[in-house]
């Protein structure tokens, strides 16, 4: 019975030791093992086997991307303005005994660390500055993180400011600078759009004064070129006229000449047909508007009639419808 007690007592130390050498890691996680408390070896993920009641498995954590939330700090800016920042950092753990042995209690650590760093950037700026130098303070931040928690195994991939809320009496402050910019850039912009609706206008009122001056030159060439042309048709009509007339005159000149049988009452005739022609021309300067003088000798105008009146007495009037 006692042997049969022992041999239970055996098998089931046997059992636990052979469980207990078989550790199962997971994908994503790594683990540490000590051997009589000194480091032996790293656990990968899968099956592994460690010695019973020799080893010790004494860190597991995944190295997988994680986030740290670092809670709201009060910062104090480069001109005296009290500011609370919170931000968010993403980090994970590339060599896992570094992470273990090189820093106790490393998420403690790496929240202190990015506090600080945190107070030192926003403490070299100006409160305007933090607001839209943000994506700067970001970059400084991941940098010098990366290169502080590199002896620790860690690995910082992104920093992000989350929130910069200023106190409240420096929110009140930049409440009424704010409304008096907008008031300022409202009056800016009113009295732009009144500047350009007055140019606008002005502008117009030129534009109407310069279409209505050129219409006005338009209709006085206009008329003056219609002037034009009829002192010229009329000129050429009365030209016309004249020469008609001459024409007229020289035909009857050459009628009477032929109907005349004397030579010596031909130059008489002449000189009658040549004295009617002169006062028709004197008749046709009368008729014009424009100023006029006229010469006339007034002993030729009896001597005229009276060769007239002779060449009518001496013709005879068959001769003269008969054509002989």
């Amino acid at each position: 019975m006692f042997e049969q007690l022992l041999l239970l007592i055996f098998l089931g130390l046997g059992g636990s030791a052979v469980a207990g050498s078989v550790k199962v890691v997971n994908q994503g996680n790594e683990a540490l093992v000590e051997r009589l408390g000194s480091y032996n070896k790293k656990l990968e993920p899968g099956l592994n086997f460690v010695i019973p009641f020799l080893d010790k498995i004494v860190y597991r954590e995944t190295i997988r991307e994680k986030v740290l939330d670092i809670p709201p700090q009060k910062c104090i800016t480069r001109d005296n303005v009290g500011i609370e920042v919170d931000a968010v950092i993403y980090w994970r753990i590339v060599d896992m005994e570094k992470a273990w042995y090189k820093v106790e209690n490393l998420h403690s650590a790496m929240t202190n660390l990015v506090l600080t760093q945190i107070r030192s950037e926003m403490g070299q700026l100006e409160l305007d500055e933090t607001f839209t130098a943000r994506a700067q303070i970001n970059e400084i931040l991941l940098r010098d993180l990366d290169i502080a928690t590199d002896p620790w195994g860690v690995k910082v991939t992104r920093v992000e400011l989350r929130d910069i809320i200023p106190s409240q009496a420096v929110r009140e402050s930049m409440e009424l600078q704010m409304s008096a910019e907008r008031r300022r850039r409202a009056a800016i912009l009113n009295s732009e759009g009144e500047r350009e609706a007055a140019v606008n206008s002005a502008r117009g009122k030129a534009e109407a004064q310069i279409l209505d001056a050129e219409a006005r030159q338009k209709s006085v060439i206009l008329q003056a070129e219609a002037e034009q042309k009829a002192i010229i048709l009329k000129a050429q009509a009365e030209r016309q006229q004249q020469v008609l007339k001459a024409q007229a005159i020289a035909e009857s000149a050459e009628i009477i000449a032929q109907k005349i049988n004397s030579s010596s009452t031909t130059r008489p005739a002449l000189e009658v047909l040549l004295a009617l022609g002169y006062l028709d021309m004197g008749s046709t300067i009368g008729k014009s508007d424009s100023s006029k003088v006229m010469f006339i000798d007034p002993r030729s105008i009896p001597a005229t009639l009276e060769g007239i009146r002779s060449i009518v007495s001496d013709t005879p009037t068959d001769s003269i419808v008969n054509g002989r």
